[in-house]
């Protein structure tokens, strides 16, 4: 309904919020912003406190099969009627207003969260931060993951430009995570123009892995040891801003340290790097990273997993606003072939396209139009030693399980 497919600014959401009447959506809030890490961030808290008997509910963004993933309830996507129920609501309160798809997503997911007893609600910056639809809701912690260079058409070329946005979450005296081991120095002005209280990663806290595959982490006087909740590094990093949040808005200090780290137990995150069981006779991984910082965390996890006879294939397909160029370079030390995809969407590149952006950078192998074609080239090429990464973007991944899905090719 409206002109653009993005078009930041809260005039509109702050109306159309008024009209229905929001008050309080939870007894907390966490929101969440950032470049990377924020999805595994969300379900690191939500799973976390609903396993410690908490009420929660949380909002994320984009989803990969079913538009239902983007809003939870005790860990379970809503159900269709209650997204049609809370539509209806928001088109009977815009009148005569114009909403984004995500202004008006945003909108029916707070208006639902609103009708549930919520202890907390977990909320996922879109883009950017400061005039994310988001950013209505008034946190009580906000929680800043790592900041790269991402979305420049809205948010700045440079990590200061883009930190300012982000940090536009911030309130006045509310309490901050500053996940990012180099904060840009717009967001520490922010935080200390506004007098958050606020703990980083590096400073306030960190996280070391143990040699018996347990992670320690630290924040003043406590230590917590706990086994790793998702695989890789930096989720460990995640996780270890996740444990600070949480030292913030609970007493961690009265709690048993086997029961913080089994309250993790389940925390699942869907196409960040992925294993996926299917007919294929390599493995098969998804991860739905995008920018240059995504590929360096993605290229050091597959170094940790290869054989010594593996061969690594990437199946590419991205954005044209995505500096391709750049992730392709982060990856190329643990690559050996790659493949592009065309990608039938808004701004998305056809397989000949993205060629043509990393064709400095690596030599493409093959192009194919749509996962089908990919699926029986790869059963015919890669051995039961090679790995198929496949990246670059959510929509790429929401092609591959949704090909998969179809042809029976996933396994339960």
């Amino acid at each position: 309904m409206h002109d653009k497919a993005i078009d930041l600014g809260l005039d509109r959401v702050r109306h159309v919020a008024q009209q229905l009447g929001f008050h309080q959506i939870a007894t907390r809030v966490i929101t969440v912003a950032g470049t990377n890490g924020k999805g595994s961030t969300v379900a690191a808290y939500e799973t976390w406190l609903h396993q410690a008997g908490y009420r929660v509910a949380s909002y994320t963004s984009p989803h990969l099969l079913q538009y239902n993933e983007r809003i939870k309830h005790a860990l379970v996507p809503v159900s269709d009627a209650e997204l049609c129920d809370a539509f209806e609501q928001v088109e009977i309160a815009r009148g005569d207003t114009a909403l984004t798809y995500f202004e008006y997503g945003t909108l029916a997911a707070l208006y639902l969260m609103q009708q549930w007893p919520l202890d907390f609600a977990i909320l996922e910056v879109g883009l950017g931060g400061r005039l994310d639809a988001v950013n209505i809701i008034d946190a009580d912690l906000v929680h800043l993951t790592p900041i790269g260079i991402d979305h420049q058409a809205w948010l700045g070329t440079d990590r200061e430009s883009i930190g300012y946005e982000k940090a536009g979450v911030l309130r006045s005296r509310v309490q901050a995570i500053v996940n990012d081991p180099d904060p840009p120095q717009s967001v520490l002005s922010e935080i200390n123009r506004l007098g958050c209280r606020s703990l980083r990663y590096g400073e306030d806290y960190q996280i070391e892995s143990l040699d018996n595959g347990r992670l320690n982490w630290r924040c003043g006087k406590l230590e917590v040891s706990l086994p790793r909740v998702l695989p890789g590094k930096y989720q460990d990093h995640n996780i270890a801003g996740v444990l600070a949040g949480l030292s913030c808005l609970l007493p961690f200090s009265g709690l048993d340290q086997k029961k913080i780290g089994a309250n993790f137990e389940g925390t699942h995150i869907p196409g960040r790097f992925e294993h996926l069981s299917s007919r294929l006779k390599c493995q098969l991984i998804a991860d739905v990273g995008h920018n240059q910082d995504a590929a360096e965390a993605i290229a050091e996890n597959l170094q940790a997993i290869r054989g010594p006879d593996a061969k690594i294939v990437v199946l590419l397909g991205m954005l044209e606003d995505k500096q391709a160029d750049r992730f392709v370079e982060a990856l190329k030390p643990v690559v050996d072939c790659w493949w592009t995809l065309t990608l039938v969407c808004d701004r998305g590149l056809s397989a000949q396209q993205l060629k043509s952006k990393i064709d400095s950078v690596v030599e493409v192998e093959a192009l194919f139009d749509n996962p089908a074609e990919v699926l029986d080239h790869a059963l015919s090429s890669l051995g039961n030693l090679d790995i198929m990464l496949v990246t670059g973007s959510f929509v790429t991944v929401e092609r591959l399980l949704h090909t998969l899905s179809d042809s029976d090719e996933l396994k339960p």
